[in-house]
């Protein structure tokens, strides 16, 4: 793909209004056919196939930032950046956010690492203000590695997205994990959601998550598509 999928087009060609000072909020994730986004224990899965992988890296460079919880970054050390695009293709990087209210994300992550290399945009974290001295000696450490430490009064999802609007972010990308993923679905801070579907049985051992029903309930189909072996389903907030 040298350019955008067609599907990714219409679906954010059709804008979410929302009142409060936020980003618009995009929630995505990819799941197997029995609702599993991670192994036992939380292991990571390559569930998307190489075309809804590239139409999800396109979906990123859509978006100002890119958001994971901490138990994401530590499990998984992801990248959050675009390397599945082609190579002299012009296109925006997100901004890596990472939600970690202790500052555990590890100094020598490849966010961290790729940003030090000039191969990645610098990092947030977005943690609680405290005087707790082994909190603070991790913020040191983070901040020293070149992490950009974005302190929140507020640790509700409200307060920090309220945040991360006065500082740029006018548009999130929300991948996961599990946790995040259920956070954001109960608070309702959700406008659009895609969800990538591999045909592939994880198992009862799996890691799953809970969707809220009435969160889901503002929620209404906008498009689905198949790409490769997998089908990608869109919803849009009323």
């Amino acid at each position: 793909m040298v350019k955008p999928p067609s599907f990714l087009s219409a679906i954010f060609g059709e804008d979410v209004k929302i009142k409060e000072e936020r980003p618009k909020v995009t929630l995505t994730f990819a799941q197997s056919l029995d609702a599993k986004i991670a192994g036992v224990g939380g292991k990571q899965l390559i569930l998307s196939g190489r075309e809804s992988m590239v139409m999800t890296h396109w979906m990123r460079t859509m978006h100002d930032g890119i958001m994971v919880g901490v138990g994401t970054a530590l499990s998984d050390d992801p990248q959050l950046n675009t390397r599945h695009l082609p190579a002299g293709v012009p296109h925006s990087l997100p901004i890596p956010i990472v939600m970690d209210r202790r500052c555990r994300l590890a100094v020598d992550c490849k966010l961290i690492r790729n940003y030090a290399e000039g191969k990645g945009r610098q990092p947030w974290v977005i943690c609680s203000k405290t005087d707790d001295g082994e909190i603070l000696e991790r913020k040191e450490r983070l901040e020293s590695a070149g992490a950009r430490i974005i302190e929140s009064d507020d640790n509700e999802l409200p307060g920090v997205l309220h945040t991360l609007h006065s500082l740029g972010i006018q548009s999130l990308m929300v991948e996961g994990g599990a946790q995040i993923i259920d956070s954001f679905v109960k608070s309702g801070l959700v406008d659009r959601l895609v969800v990538t579907v591999a045909p592939v049985v994880v198992g009862p051992l799996g890691i799953g998550y809970s969707l809220d029903p009435a969160s889901l309930a503002k929620l209404s189909f906008q498009a689905s598509e198949g790409m490769g072996i997998d089908h990608v389903i869109s919803f849009l907030s009323r």
